[in-house]
C-alpha cells in the first residue's frame, strides 16, 4: 500500500464530502460521520479491521440506490474505482465492495449469503442512526423529500414485505416505524450495537405514544 491509513482516510473522507454535497440530509454528509464515528466506537471493542470499518463506513451511501432509479450496483462500483484509484489492495475492495453491497436493510430481506465482523460493525452503526431521535428526524426528513404523509389511520403498516415490496412502498411515514425501524434493536450483531440500541429504540416508543396522543387531541 503506497499511502498511509490517515492519507487514505483523509482522501475518502474529502472524495465523500464532495460526492454527496446537496445530498438528502437524511443521507448526507452528516450522516456518514456520525456512522463513521460509531463504528469506529463499536470497532474499539470488537477489534474488526479498522482499514476496512472506515472505509466501508464512509463510502457505504456514497451512492444510495435510493436516489438512482433503484440501481444496487452503482455505489459498490464507484466505491471499488475511487479505492483503485488509492491503489488499496485488492483483498481490502472486493470486502469493502461486499459489505456495501450487503449493509441495508433491503438487502437483508433478499437473502444475505457474505457475511463478515466488519460487516456486522459497519452494519450495526448505520442501524443505529436510522433509530432514536436522529433516525426519526431523518424518517420524517426523507418522507417529506417524497412528499409522503406522516399518517394514515387507514392504512396498516405492511409487516410482511419482501424486498421489492419495501423498496417500492410509499406508505406514510409512521408505517415505517413498524416496517422497519422498530425491528433493527433485535437485528443488531455486536454486544455494542445492542447495548447503544435499546435506548434509542425505548425513546422511539416513547415517541409514538406521544404521536399518537396528540394526533387525537388528547395531549
Amino acid at each position: 500500500m503506497q499511502m498511509d491509513v490517515n492519507t487514505i482516510i483523509e482522501k475518502t473522507v474529502s472524495y465523500v464530502k464532495k460526492t454527496l454535497a446537496g445530498a438528502e440530509a437524511g443521507h448526507d454528509w452528516f450522516h456518514i460521520q456520525r456512522v463513521y464515528q460509531t463504528a469506529l466506537n463499536i470497532n474499539a471493542a470488537e477489534q474488526g479491521n479498522m482499514l476496512i470499518v472506515s472505509l466501508a463506513a464512509l463510502l457505504h451511501d456514497i451512492a444510495d440506490s435510493k436516489f438512482n432509479n433503484g440501481d444496487e450496483e452503482i455505489g459498490p462500483q464507484l466505491a471499488k474505482e475511487f479505492m483503485q484509484e488509492l491503489q488499496i489492495p485488492e483483498e481490502i475492495i472486493v470486502e469493502v465492495c461486499q459489505i456495501i453491497k450487503n449493509l441495508s436493510y433491503k438487502a437483508s430481506l433478499g437473502g444475505v449469503t457474505f457475511h463478515s465482523l466488519e460487516l456486522d460493525i459497519v452494519q450495526d452503526a448505520d442501524r443505529l442512526d436510522a433509530i432514536g431521535a436522529i433516525g426519526i428526524a431523518r424518517a420524517f426528513t426523507y418522507g417529506g423529500y417524497k412528499n409522503r404523509l406522516l399518517y394514515d389511520p387507514a392504512t396498516p403498516p405492511d409487516l410482511n414485505m419482501d424486498k421489492e415490496a419495501y423498496k417500492n412502498s410509499s406508505a406514510p411515514t409512521i408505517n415505517h416505524f413498524y416496517e422497519k425501524l422498530l425491528r433493527l434493536k433485535d437485528l443488531m450483531k455486536t454486544t455494542s450495537g445492542l447495548k447503544m440500541a435499546a435506548e434509542r429504540h425505548q425513546f422511539m416508543i416513547i415517541y409514538l405514544d406521544h404521536f399518537y396522543k396528540e394526533w387525537e387531541g388528547k395531549a
